[in-house]
């Protein structure tokens, strides 16, 4: 663990689908992944989260389905592999009207939305949630996406970059400069809201965006939403260096988890970010139960549940490979597109010579390229090892991947979190304020350092 953070940080890892990254859970006859259409499901898992004093839930989202394997998306469809999915904003305000500390990281799309929209969705869940609210910038991967609003394809990947950080720019302007803290007045007796001569127009013209607009909503509690980012690949490590907050990391191995945040860290420290002022964050997921032997007999018990094609549907879309065309024993090699370079490179390069085969992406076991971290045991067992991973690799917490759910959460809230907290590893009530403040201890806003900061002081 770093010398910076004395206590872990728990994110339940969601999406508003039947099931998520381990497909065909929803059949399992004590999961209720068939109730993601339902308010009541989202502030039932509200409601447990804040029982567990986790930090927050992390909503995953994607624009488009999964329609690379066997060339469509009926796979995906047949085994409700991220299919169907909702739009996750739309649950963010029940579940934050029952609960008063959690946290809610929303994925959404900058691609195919214009920053004046952005900006005006997360300045409200803002003030909605008392300043609660994270965004997790991505810019899209699946062609289905492009495609469903009329784009021949997704952009390149670069270019997707270069576009978000004009976009950055763009939602910077909005959120830190169109209203001064002081302009809204509230003043009933002289019937001024707020002071016109302290809130401003925003302009903005570059390569790929165009905006005249004063921001639709006076300054919320953070202002701009805490950031979080989940690119892995080298534009998106250095892209995560400048933006970030919180750092969504994936991978199956201690170095190849400690080069990547050793790599964020320093090129923060390079630009001139404090590398204090990011929380890395890693994928886990956890099969526990009052003893070993218990975890371990239900850990054989929900393997059986795993639906192989539907899976590979999932990581058709993320590699850009249709993995219906391989034998299950052909090896995966490097193949460079304009989907997720990240989870290529994950399976393929930074592997360090392992040759990983097809069947390989539907183990859901230890070990496995796409499991990341991997634990089952007691409460003792899964402890221990949270805390190793933490203090080998320099990460501050972990994304509780989801299985079958709501009793996969409620295991970890009831029987682990108790044993970190006996270790001194986690915390034992929440902090008052906003989620940047609970996350970094100081204060509401971008620190000092920030470049959304220095957005709006250019402009």
């Amino acid at each position: 663990m770093s010398a910076r953070r004395k206590k872990l940080l728990l994110n339940a890892f969601h999406m508003c689908s039947p099931s998520q990254q381990w497909a065909g859970m929803w059949t399992h006859e004590r999961d209720q992944g068939l109730s993601y259409n339902s308010l009541d499901y989202y502030v039932d898992l509200a409601k447990t989260a804040e029982r567990g004093l986790l930090d927050g839930i992390f909503f995953a989202d994607s624009i488009g389905l999964m329609d690379k394997y066997g060339g469509d998306s009926s796979e995906a469809i047949r085994a409700g592999a991220m299919t169907p999915m909702n739009d996750p904003t739309l649950a963010v305000s029940a579940m934050a009207l029952v609960t008063e500390h959690l946290g809610f990281g929303v994925t959404a799309n900058l691609t195919f939305e214009h920053p004046f929209i952005m900006a005006r969705r997360f300045s409200t869940l803002d003030h909605l949630t008392k300043g609660r609210i994270g965004w997790n910038i991505v810019a899209g991967f699946v062609d289905s996406g492009a495609r469903a609003i009329g784009q021949d394809r997704i952009r390149a990947h670069d270019e997707r970059y270069d576009l978000a950080e004009e976009y950055m720019d763009a939602v910077y302007k909005l959120w830190e400069m169109s209203w001064d803290d002081e302009a809204v007045q509230r003043d009933k007796a002289h019937r001024v809201f707020a002071r016109p001569d302290r809130v401003r127009r925003v302009d903005h013209a570059g390569a790929h965006l165009k905006m005249s607009a004063v921001h639709m909503c006076e300054p919320s509690a953070q202002r701009t939403p805490v950031l979080y980012q989940a690119g892995a690949s080298t534009r998106g490590r250095a892209f995560a260096a400048k933006h970030a907050e919180c750092v969504f990391l994936t991978g199956f191995t201690k170095e190849m988890i400690r080069a990547r945040v050793n790599d964020i860290r320093a090129q923060m420290s390079l630009i001139g970010r404090d590398p204090d002022d990011v929380a890395m964050i890693v994928g886990c997921t956890v099969i526990t139960a009052a003893s070993d032997e218990a975890a371990h007999r239900k850990y054989l018990e929900i393997r059986d549940y795993l639906d192989v094609r539907g899976s590979l549907a999932i990581f058709s879309g993320l590699a850009g490979v249709d993995f219906s065309k391989y034998d299950p024993e052909d090896p995966i090699e490097y193949l460079k597109n304009d989907a997720n370079q990240s989870f290529m490179e994950r399976t393929t390069i930074l592997s360090k010579g392992k040759k990983w085969r097809v069947r390989d992406l539907t183990a859901f076991a230890p070990g496995s390229p796409t499991a990341g971290i991997f634990l089952v045991g007691s409460p003792e067992t899964v402890a221990a090892q949270m805390i190793e991973w933490a203090d080998e690799t320099g990460v501050d917490g972990f994304n509780l991947v989801r299985t079958v759910e709501p009793e996969g959460l409620a295991s970890i809230v009831d029987l682990v979190v108790p044993e970190l907290q006996r270790r001194g590893a986690y915390k034992t009530e929440y902090v008052t304020g906003t989620l940047r403040h609970k996350l970094f201890g100081r204060g509401d806003r971008l620190s000092s350092a920030h470049p959304g900061l220095r957005a709006a002081r250019k402009s």
